[in-house]
């Protein structure tokens, strides 16, 4: 018999599909919705990164959300009471929507989340990613990606 895999979805685009000028700098920059199922057994917490594949100068994150708990399957929009939040390539805590320059065509963005056997990560609030990837080794179950796109005029 066949188990479900681990998966992210969300209300606001499908895979691949273009990411609503709500969400992104251009309007009003809030995070959008996600869902999320069938984790792994052993799961403990998740942490979600989010970041553009296609920034000129490498990848660029874009949301740092951690220690959020085993019990949830998803994110309201614009959420600010669920987990952690680390420090952004923005130099700002929390969401940073997608905001690439203008007439450089479609950019990536990549919703990741991870599935933790842990409940906490060893790490402060406004962390970076950096410390956050060190915190998270050896304890990531499985993960789940959602890819959205964004382009500015």
């Amino acid at each position: 018999m066949a188990t479900e895999a681990f998966a992210m979805t969300s209300p606001a685009f499908a895979e691949g599909a273009m990411i609503p000028t709500r969400y992104t700098c251009d309007g009003e920059d809030v995070s959008p919705p996600l869902d999320w199922g069938f984790a792994p057994p052993g799961t403990r917490s998740y942490a979600l990164i989010v970041d553009d594949l296609d920034a000129p100068s490498g990848i660029f994150t874009h949301w740092l959300l951690f220690d959020l708990p085993a019990e949830a399957d998803g994110l309201i929009e614009n959420v600010h009471e669920l987990g952690t939040e680390g420090r952004n390539d923005f130099q700002k805590k929390g969401y940073g929507g997608p905001c690439p320059p203008t007439k450089e065509g479609d950019h990536r963005y990549r919703f990741r989340l991870l599935a933790l056997d842990v409940d906490e990560l060893d790490v402060s609030k406004g962390t970076d990613r950096a410390s956050l990837e060190v915190a998270m080794r050896g304890h990531v179950l499985d993960e789940t990606v959602l890819m959205g796109r964004y382009a500015r005029g």
